[in-house]
């Protein structure tokens, strides 16, 4: 049977591969599919906007809408179908279809009107059997029933400063393999070699988006954190303040300004160990200098960070401790 416009009401909090099945039967079998997505108190970890965003970005084909000024979650059912009854007419849609995976779907259906159906989908969990409930108890163990662009709201990005020489690149390789994740290795060493040190002002803001970029595309296939070799700040210091080129484009200084927020945590990867020199660094004093600048930008966005001292292994086990304390703190 061939439904005309198909109605979904869910939290989705988290989207999930159980929710993924229903709206793909509904588009399967209907012309039209609305998706409704909220949740009365919201999730103040994943708030309606960003629910509504997974559905839109993985089924462009389905209309998704955030009812406003909802009920309580802990209103009876029917305060439900009344208000959404309501919001519906409101809003000129013409439903022939509810498509639910719960009991409630019927008499749901029955409330929006006599001409509406319903049609139930996999009630007994035997296709896909999860739920939102047990997810959300441990989002990461149960990741595998998220599809990536999900379970990338709830990776951390994890990032290493410091001057060069101070053991970033090593420390992010050795994090990524002791959290069973990812890294993304410093765009800017990789550019600075290429170009034998000679940059231009938009050499840096390429190396700053190439670095996001680069997070953003490990960020898909990490593992709760993904460990990130220095950031705009760092490339905006090294390059312009005291740096090579005197000028910073707007944009750059925007990518730097929002590091505050893109990082959950900072480390500061100290100089406590004699200079290496690889034939394109400069010196222990330009390296001390570009740690003062660092730990001063710092202190100035009010980004707190954790400084790292001593060999790898001591320096990973400080990273272990601040992080772990932070899963033990949202527990």
């Amino acid at each position: 049977m061939r439904f005309r416009h198909a109605l979904v009401v869910g939290k989705f909090a988290p989207l999930h591969a159980g929710h993924q099945f229903l709206i793909e039967t509904a588009l399967s079998e209907a012309d039209h599919v609305t998706v409704l997505c909220y949740s009365n108190p919201d999730f103040a970890e994943m708030p309606d906007a960003v629910r509504a965003a997974w559905i839109g970005e993985l089924y462009p084909r389905v209309t998704v809408r955030i009812p406003l000024c909802p009920p309580l979650n802990s209103e009876r059912d029917e305060v439900h179908w009344e208000y959404l009854k309501n919001w519906l007419r409101a809003e000129r849609l013409d439903i022939d279809t509810v498509f639910s995976s719960e009991s409630y779907g019927a008499p749901f259906a029955r409330t929006l009107g006599s001409d509406v159906g319903h049609r139930m989908v996999d009630k007994a969990r035997t296709k896909i059997a999860v739920s939102g409930t047990r997810i959300r108890q441990d989002i990461h163990s149960h990741r595998s029933w998220l599809d990536p662009r999900v379970y990338r709201h709830f990776v951390k990005r994890v990032v290493f400063m410091g001057a060069e020489s101070s053991g970033k690149s090593t420390l992010a390789e050795h994090a990524a393999r002791d959290f069973d994740t990812v890294f993304v290795p410093e765009i800017g060493r990789l550019v600075w070699e290429a170009k034998a040190g000679a940059l231009s002002v938009g050499d840096y803001l390429d190396i700053a988006r190439a670095h996001r970029t680069a997070e953003d595309a490990a960020i898909l296939k990490a593992n709760r954190y993904v460990f990130s070799d220095t950031n705009a700040i760092t490339t905006l210091l090294l390059g312009f303040c005291y740096g090579h080129i005197r000028q910073a484009p707007e944009e750059l200084v925007e990518l730097a300004r929002l590091c505050k927020t893109r990082y959950s945590d900072t480390f500061i990867c100290e100089d406590d160990f004699p200079f290496s020199q690889d034939g394109w660094r400069d010196d222990a004093a330009w390296r001390s200098r570009i740690q003062g600048m660092i730990r001063y930008d710092l202190q100035m966005r009010e980004i707190s960070s954790v400084s790292l001292y001593g060999p790898v292994e001591q320096r990973l086990q400080t990273v272990r401790s601040a992080l772990l304390l932070v899963i033990s703190q949202n527990q």
